[in-house]
C-alpha cells in the first residue's frame, strides 16, 4: 500500500504528460513524413523525410516572412502589457481610493469578451482610421484582450510585499519611484516573467483579428499563413506541409518556457504559501 502511494502521483503525473504531448508528437512525426506516407499510422516516420519542412519555407507561401511578423506583434504587444501593467497594477495595489475593487472587477470582465463579439466594431473603427493592413490594427487588440489579466496578476503579486520593503529604501535616501525600480521591480521579476510569457503566447496565437485585419500577403502572421496553405492543384490540403509549420510556430514557445520555467514556477505559486 505505501509503494502504491509513493508510485500513484508519478503516474498521474505520467498519464497528463502523455495526454499533453500525444498531438504535439504526432504532428512532428507527421511532418517528418513522405507525402505519399501522410496517412500512414506508424508512430515512427519511416523513410524520413523533409520535404515538409521545404515546403513550407518554399518562397511562394512566405511563411519565412510571417514568423518575422509574429514575432513583431508578439514582442510589441508583450512589451507595452508590461510597461502599462506593471504601472497599473502597483497603483491599484498600493493606492487606497474609493471603488478600487470595483476597478479591479471592471479589468478582469473586460477579458471576459469573447474576441469574436469584438470583430464587428474593431474592422468599422479600424476602416474609419485607416488602420487595415497595418501591424498596430494587430498589436492593439491584441494589448486590449492581454492588458487586464497581467493587470489581475500583477496587481494580486504586488499586493503580497510588504510596504516595509519601499519604507525601509526610502529611509537610506531612494525617493518612492527610485524604491519601486529599484527594490519591488526586481523582488516581481518571477510575477512579470509569468505575465511576459502568458502574454506572449498569446499575441502569438492571435488568430482571428490578424485573419480579419490584414489582406496583405507581406503582413501577414504565422498562424494566419499556415491555415492559408494550398497543394499545388489549389484545392487539396498540404496536410504535412501544414504539419512542419505547426511545429515550426510551437518552437519559440517551446523554447521561451524551457528558458524561463523556473521563473514562471515561481510566479504562479508565489503566494500559495504563506
Amino acid at each position: 500500500m505505501t509503494r502504491a502511494r509513493t508510485w500513484l502521483p508519478y503516474l498521474g503525473i505520467a498519464v497528463i504528460v502523455i495526454y499533453c504531448l500525444a498531438p504535439f508528437y504526432w504532428m512532428v512525426v507527421s511532418s517528418l513524413r513522405r507525402t505519399s506516407d501522410l496517412f500512414s499510422g506508424s508512430p515512427l516516420p519511416n523513410p524520413l523525410s523533409l520535404e515538409s519542412y521545404a515546403a513550407a519555407f518554399s518562397p511562394q507561401n512566405g511563411f519565412l516572412r510571417s514568423l518575422g511578423n509574429s514575432f513583431i506583434v508578439a514582442g510589441v504587444t508583450t512589451v507595452a502589457v508590461l510597461i502599462i501593467g506593471i504601472l497599473t497594477a502597483y497603483a491599484l495595489a498600493r493606492l487606497d481610493f474609493r471603488f478600487k475593487n470595483l476597478v479591479l472587477a471592471v479589468i478582469i470582465t473586460t477579458s471576459m469578451f469573447p474576441g469574436i463579439s469584438l470583430l464587428v466594431p474593431l474592422l468599422e473603427l479600424f476602416n474609419a482610421i485607416g488602420w487595415f493592413n497595418t501591424y498596430q490594427a494587430m498589436i492593439v487588440p491584441s494589448m486590449s484582450f492581454a492588458l487586464p489579466l497581467a493587470v489581475w496578476n500583477l496587481t494580486a503579486f504586488f499586493r503580497q510585499m510588504p510596504t516595509e520593503l519601499e519604507e525601509a529604501a526610502q529611509i537610506d535616501g531612494c525617493t518612492p519611484a527610485q524604491a519601486f525600480r529599484k527594490v519591488i521591480l526586481p523582488l516581481a521579476a518571477p510575477g512579470v516573467f509569468t505575465t511576459a510569457i502568458i502574454t506572449f503566447i498569446a499575441a502569438w496565437n492571435e488568430f482571428i483579428i490578424a485573419l480579419s485585419v490584414v489582406n496583405k500577403q507581406e503582413l501577414k502572421t504565422a498562424p494566419v499563413i499556415t491555415s492559408q496553405f494550398t497543394g499545388q492543384a489549389n484545392f487539396d490540403a498540404p496536410f504535412g506541409t501544414q504539419m512542419a509549420a505547426g511545429v515550426i510556430v510551437t518552437i519559440p514557445l517551446v523554447i521561451l518556457v524551457l528558458l524561463f520555467q523556473r521563473r514562471i514556477v515561481a510566479g504562479l505559486t508565489a503566494g500559495g504559501v504563506k
